[in-house]
């Protein structure tokens, strides 16, 4: 007996096939969004209900019913004027300028501006007197200042022989 020689055939695997899905799910789909359909237009129908209603009641208040505005004593009124001036007024001016002025042998501890009086006067501690003169001599060079004087200065009395000093300037506070 003689054996014939095939050719191996090929051998074709599809892995993207999916079981065929079953007949019933289409229909459970179907029931599930008609359901939920029906859930929001129930949902939306008592929405709009209670805002009618609300609206109806709302629209039949009088207007009489409501409290009158109390009048504020002088000194609560002028309280708030001055808060508004002082939000009002262009704190980016003054910080641009200590910005500009700032050195690392100087530190800043307290900024008291004044926008009424057109005044500031700034608190700080330095290493030595000339770096606190040096300081000075930068805040004269800002433009948002003038009349920059160095107001005080103390040695203090630790071991490196700081330096607290104040200085006092004009500052415009108009935009």
């Amino acid at each position: 007996m003689r054996q014939r020689k095939t050719s191996p055939q090929a051998l074709r695997i599809d892995f993207c096939r999916h079981p065929p899905t079953p007949r019933w799910v289409a229909p459970l789909l179907l029931a599930v969004a008609v359901a939920f359909a029906g859930d929001v237009g129930f949902s939306f129908i008592k929405v709009r209900q209670n805002y009618l209603k609300n609206e109806s009641a709302l629209a039949k208040l009088e207007p009489r019913s409501y409290k009158p505005a109390r009048n504020a004593p002088a000194e609560e009124i002028a309280l708030a004027r001055d808060t508004l001036q002082r939000l009002a007024t262009p704190w980016d001016k003054l910080f641009g300028a200590l910005e500009s002025a700032a050195d690392e042998q100087v530190a800043l501890l307290a900024i008291q501006p004044d926008p009424r009086a057109g005044t500031v006067v700034i608190s700080g501690d330095s290493k030595d007197y000339l770096a606190a003169l040096t300081y000075v001599l930068n805040l004269s060079r800002a433009e948002a200042l003038s009349h920059v004087q160095l107001a005080r200065h103390e040695v203090k009395n630790d071991p490196q022989k700081t330096v607290a000093f104040s200085v006092s300037a004009q500052w415009s506070a108009r935009r």
